[in-house]
């Protein structure tokens, strides 16, 4: 079995130009073309908390479902943070993971259903303190340890690290792959890797970027980044 992941700050659709433009979004999700999608900055931070991206549209209009997460009509997610699935892929439970923090964030998790294969998500968009980002990610693991069942599992998001391999990330272990697609930060001229993705030792990788194109480079202050994983047949 082999999925696409991707991981993309949206910046609330806010692009290089300064304007908000949800269909340069969803134009940009389509290039990508992954199976499951995390996102972050999905909705405005004040007020209602509007989703930027139509809900509705996405509904109609993507090959995508959105994970039920936010806690109003207007949201889309958890703190900014949502999860899209490629239509076909049974969705068997989603949760909201609460992070320790002076500042509203979360982390969001689901549970799918592929080819007969239970796979966990989870996305995630840390601190810019790196104090904090420890500890919230030792939330998020302390969180997936409460299940006494391993399932394969990937983790995504901004991870606000800007240490290639130190920092928070030193809270894997050797049940984790960081895996590090490529500098996503700043889109303009990127830098840092600060977009991650994580898996569990039962992913074979195939593949991992950064997504660019011309769409991509103006879309957001961050670069999409993606993983193309295998996953073989239980023993």
């Amino acid at each position: 079995m082999e999925l696409k992941f991707a991981s993309y700050n949206i910046h609330k659709a806010v692009g290089l130009d300064r304007r908000r433009d949800p269909d340069r979004i969803l134009a940009i999700l389509r290039e990508i073309d992954a199976d499951v999608i995390a996102l972050q900055e999905t909705d405005r931070r004040f007020g209602l908390r509007e989703a930027v991206l139509p809900r509705h549209v996405i509904a109609s209009h993507t090959p995508w479902q959105l994970v039920p997460l936010a806690l109003t009509a207007d949201s889309m997610g958890w703190h900014g943070n949502a999860l899209l699935l490629r239509k076909g892929i049974e969705l068997v439970g989603s949760k909201r993971i609460a992070l320790p923090t002076l500042e509203p964030r979360g982390a969001v998790c689901a549970d799918v259903l592929v080819a007969g294969r239970l796979v966990r998500v989870v996305g995630m968009h840390l601190d810019l303190s790196g104090l904090r980002r420890r500890r919230q990610l030792r939330a998020v693991l302390a969180h997936l340890a409460l299940d006494d069942r391993h399932e394969p599992t990937v983790l995504m998001g901004d991870f606000n690290e800007w240490s290639a391999r130190g920092g928070s990330l030193r809270e894997f272990g050797r049940a984790w792959h960081v895996l590090a697609p490529g500098r996503s930060y700043p889109a303009r001229r990127p830098l840092a890797q600060l977009d991650r993705i994580v898996v569990s030792r039962d992913w074979e990788l195939r593949e991992a970027g950064v997504h660019h194109s011309l769409l991509s480079a103006r879309g957001s202050d961050h670069l999409p980044v993606y993983a193309r994983l295998s996953l073989s047949a239980p023993r």
